[in-house]
């Protein structure tokens, strides 16, 4: 049996990397008159769906992709969610 997941997947600069794109945002919202934003930080939101044969697996996959393609962990951090959409068994 193998089990779907709905994996939505957050990617953010690690707290000490500065943040160009954050900084130029934070600038243009001040500009906007909105003086009572105090810090943005830009990340990506990827969303995939995955079927592995249970959650742990899935984690192990997921972590393997985050490393591997989604995030640079040398200056990135991720986090993800799963959610299981659905459960299929195999043909018998």
């Amino acid at each position: 049996m193998s089990i779907k997941y709905q994996v939505k997947i957050f990617v953010t600069l690690r707290p000490s990397v500065l943040d160009p794109a954050g900084v130029a945002v934070q600038s243009g919202l001040k500009q906007m008159e909105y003086n009572n934003v105090e810090q943005v930080r830009i990340g990506k939101y990827i969303e995939l769906t995955i079927t592995s044969e249970d959650e742990d697996s899935a984690r192990q996959d997921l972590n393997k992709i985050c490393d591997q393609m989604l995030a640079n962990p040398t200056i990135e951090n991720y986090r993800f969610d799963l959610t299981e959409v659905e459960s299929v068994t195999g043909a018998i």
